[in-house]
């Protein structure tokens, strides 16, 4: 499941993280890529411990944690530490590529499962050009490119890749969800029950056909979920 999700950001939080990335110190992103990846990887990216990398993470992570769309969408278990790369100048693009299956937390080790990836965009699509987010699935390849503060998630095992920013800088923060249901087809299911009701909710209030389909979202999440 491909998802796009509005305003995970606002406009105050923007304005920060433009600020704090501004003179930032972007360096060679192929330090965090495997064997394959670095052969197609051209971009750049901030070091974990540097000041603006820390400040805008611990705001993405706050709110994606408040939004409602991206938590039934990804049900998440555990995240991966957030990244902040940027594409544009000598460093355009990254080719086709998968992630890695296994992730570990820049702060404490933790193993992650990367069942998804999320990247939220800090740029507007009108600052660069190219740039989009290519994510092959059943349905062939999709193109992504979103207003700043938006982002989108998309299964971790899709061959994707980050087309080449001719004009601008295309600048992004991203990372990976364990999540409690593993199945990319189980968290479809429970997430168009989720919306379902939500809209079914939000037309006629609550009654016992709403109840009932309630009971049965918590029984297939209590049964296909891993805490």
């Amino acid at each position: 499941m491909l998802l796009q999700i509005p305003d995970v950001l606002d406009a105050h939080q923007l304005e920060e993280a433009r600020r704090l990335l501004a003179d930032a110190p972007w360096e060679d992103g192929r330090s965090s890529a495997g064997t394959q990846a670095a052969l197609v990887k051209r971009n750049q990216q901030l070091p974990h411990d540097c000041k603006a990398a820390r400040i805008v993470r611990e705001s993405v992570v706050t709110a994606v944690e408040r939004s409602p769309l991206f938590l039934t969408g990804a049900l998440p278990k555990k995240l991966v530490t957030p990244r902040l790369n940027r594409y544009g100048g000598d460093t355009p693009s990254y080719g086709e590529h998968v992630d890695n299956a296994i992730r570990f937390r820049a702060d404490d080790g933790v193993r992650v499962r990367t069942d998804l990836s999320c990247t939220v965009f800090l740029s507007d699509p009108g600052e660069y050009e190219g740039g989009e987010l290519i994510v092959q699935d059943t349905y062939g390849s999709r193109a992504i490119k979103l207003p700043a503060g938006h982002a989108v998630l998309y299964p971790g095992n899709s061959v994707h890749q980050v087309a080449p920013v001719t004009r601008g800088w295309r600048i992004a923060c991203f990372f990976w969800i364990e999540s409690m249901v593993r199945s990319d087809e189980q968290r479809r299911l429970l997430f168009d029950l989720d919306m379902a009701i939500t809209r079914l909710r939000s037309r006629d209030g609550d009654n016992a056909e709403t109840v009932a389909l309630t009971g049965t979202y918590h029984n297939l999440l209590r049964m296909w979920a891993d805490t």
